[in-house]
């Protein structure tokens, strides 16, 4: 009974994942295509496969609970996941990241490796069910009616709560950049006190701003974005800085976003021992009020902004290299 348990819950997860990504996508149907296009489906074609997508996915979703159609669905689903992989893998490798938008816009970040790997573990799960339900015919028949139908409703639930959960936190994002284009000037002016904040860190736990500053050292905040070539491109220098202003300059890299995102994009660029810190929303971004990626933000021993925002790669090395020359005087 243990095992027809385990069959039946996979099932009901494949549902809820296929009906997660069918719900967002029809919830934005100009999201959807504009999607559909940056994987390179042909301009007079977006419209219908946009349509047909979450179609199909809907039809999976159902498809793979009832027993006499559970194999055939499970198969399909596993193929959909090997096309959608491969398409990946093709546009990281050309060097492109769309968004994936793979439930809707309310979760389009950029595809990366990451994107491939959860592909990965979830035809893992398709094949399983595939395999289960190949093994064992007659479920959910057989299952105890209240453990059968338990299922369903958590995972009901369980998908209605991420979703809404997705939601909020498009809408935050949202009103963080209406915030930002309304700020008036950007940065803060050199003499203002640094704004607080805390953020998440890639090494782990949480990071403030009392923590980073040192006595007698000033601390600079480069803020980035993982898909942003003009970030990485300064990443890789920070390191030669970071060593050649040790004993007066502490440098710290701010992100938003996924946190595993920029664990990884940290090492691709080498930052070593930098901290990456990654902001839930766009909160240190808006006290400081930086716009844009990349920028960089000085901020003295003393607590107070040291000169206003560096916009740009080469207005950030400026600033590096000046607070280098003020240190020496």
């Amino acid at each position: 009974m243990l095992v027809e348990t385990g069959v039946w819950v996979v099932r009901v997860t494949v549902a809820a994942v296929f009906g997660l990504s069918a719900w967002g996508k029809l919830a934005d149907r100009a999201g959807t295509r504009k999607a559909v296009g940056d994987f390179g489906v042909p301009l007079r074609w977006a419209p219908g496969v946009a349509w047909a997508l979450p179609g199909v996915e809907a039809v999976l979703a159902v498809a793979v609970l009832p027993p006499w159609t559970a194999v055939p669905a499970a198969v399909a689903a596993a193929l959909l996941l090997v096309v959608f992989t491969a398409a990946v893998i093709r546009l990281l490798r050309s060097g492109k990241r769309p968004p994936c938008s793979c439930f809707g816009t309310v979760t389009s970040a950029p595809i990366g490796w990451g994107t491939v790997l959860r592909n990965i573990l979830l035809l893992a799960v398709t094949v399983v069910a595939a395999w289960g339900s190949r093994v064992y015919p007659a479920i959910p028949d057989g299952l105890p009616t209240d453990r059968t139908v338990g299922t369903l409703t958590a995972a009901a639930l369980i998908a209605t709560l991420v979703r809404l959960f997705s939601e909020i936190r498009a809408v935050r994002r949202r009103l963080d950049e209406q915030a930002l284009s309304t700020l008036g000037a950007e940065g803060l002016p050199a003499g203002a006190v640094a704004p607080e904040f805390e953020l998440l860190d890639t090494a782990g736990g949480r990071t403030d701003l009392a923590h980073l500053l040192a006595p007698g050292r000033r601390l600079l905040l480069v803020f980035v974005h993982p898909g942003c070539e003009l970030c990485a491109a300064l990443a890789r220098e920070l390191p030669r800085w970071h060593a050649r202003t040790a004993d007066t300059l502490t440098i710290a890299v701010v992100g938003n976003g996924d946190l595993d995102e920029h664990r990884r994009w940290g090492r691709d660029q080498r930052l070593g021992d930098i901290p990456v810190l990654v902001q839930q929303g766009n909160e240190a971004a808006l006290r400081y009020r930086v716009r844009g990626t990349p920028s960089a933000v000085l901020i003295g021993a003393d607590g107070r902004v040291a000169a206003p925002v560096a916009r740009g790669a080469m207005a950030t090395r400026e600033l590096i290299i000046g607070a280098k020359t003020t240190a020496r005087h």
